[in-house]
């Protein structure tokens, strides 16, 4: 048996219209998609992106096909599934290096990008430092050396939003009408990292979740810019093809209690009914 973790992701600190397309940053957590692969006869249960990642490897490496049927998929993950959490990559990419440690092969995070977008979407989990990506194609690849320490307090919406069905959609005019703002906010987040200024890096998520709210919107939002004000938090970020919004902040510095009380107190909670405290962690397969 081989196993292995990847992480999920609230949201996106940026994404928007960038070198000619739309480029993401994911946001990973300390939330985990964990896979086994082992030789055995598969489970019913399975999720199918597993075993469609498990197809394009044994492709990949030019390995029998039937091989397949010998191969058992188990995984354990409660991330939230269709909130905009990675929660697919997660578990395409963990599927992908478990059997790349069952089967001997080595598998480098530029190689897992290539294969993963042959399936779907994908989040810039996949890779160690936090990274500019082109999630549609795996052809931007930009790393940052700086990984912020940030807490997040993580709000949950029960709407669900398949990624698929979202990328099926044109907004590509609409992305380009906001590319302004998302230069600015790409510009900040590029300040942010060499100076390692968390204000600016917050400054830079909020700038970027402003621009989504004309092709996703959040309830509640000018809310919890509010909050931001209020509070003086870092900043807000959400997740721009799916429902969740992150609050950036330090659990030594800021109240979290005082948040918690502050989205009660303004029924917030009651579009957001699921709050999670997670913190932005370095991604990469584990």
């Amino acid at each position: 048996m081989a196993e292995a973790a990847c992480p999920a992701s609230c949201g996106e600190l940026l994404q928007g219209w960038l070198f000619g397309g739309e480029k993401l940053i994911s946001c990973p957590i300390n939330w985990f998609s964990c896979v086994a692969v082992s030789e055995g006869i598969p489970i019913p249960q399975e999720r199918p992106r597993m075993r469609q990642m498990v197809n394009v490897l044994l492709d990949y490496w030019q390995e029998p096909p039937e091989l397949t049927a010998g191969l058992r998929i188990e995984y354990q993950s409660t991330i939230p599934i269709a909130k905009g959490m990675a929660s697919s990559t997660a578990d395409i990419a963990a599927t992908a290096q478990a059997t790349a440690r069952l089967l001997g092969k080595s598998l480098e995070s530029t190689e897992l990008a290539q294969l993963c977008v042959k399936l779907e979407p994908t989040d810039s989990t996949i890779f160690k430092p936090l990274t500019l990506f082109d999630h549609l194609t795996a052809q931007t690849q930009i790393p940052f050396d700086w990984q912020p320490d940030i807490d997040i307090l993580l709000l949950e919406s029960p709407q669900t939003i398949l990624t698929e069905e979202y990328h099926q959609q044109d907004h590509h005019a609409q992305w380009r009408d906001n590319a302004p703002l998302f230069q600015q906010a790409w510009w900040q987040f590029h300040t942010a990292n060499q100076r390692h200024d968390y204000y600016r890096l917050g400054e830079a998520c909020t700038l970027s979740a402003i621009a989504s709210q004309s092709i996703l919107p959040k309830p509640c939002f000018d809310q919890l810019r509010d909050l931001v004000e209020q509070t003086g938090i870092y900043g807000l970020n959400v997740a721009h093809s799916g429902s969740v919004v992150g609050l950036l902040f330090d659990s030594h510095r800021h109240d979290v209690n005082y948040l918690r009380w502050w989205l009660r107190q303004k029924k917030i909670s009651e579009h957001y009914p699921k709050i999670h405290q997670v913190k932005l962690i370095a991604g990469g397969i584990r």
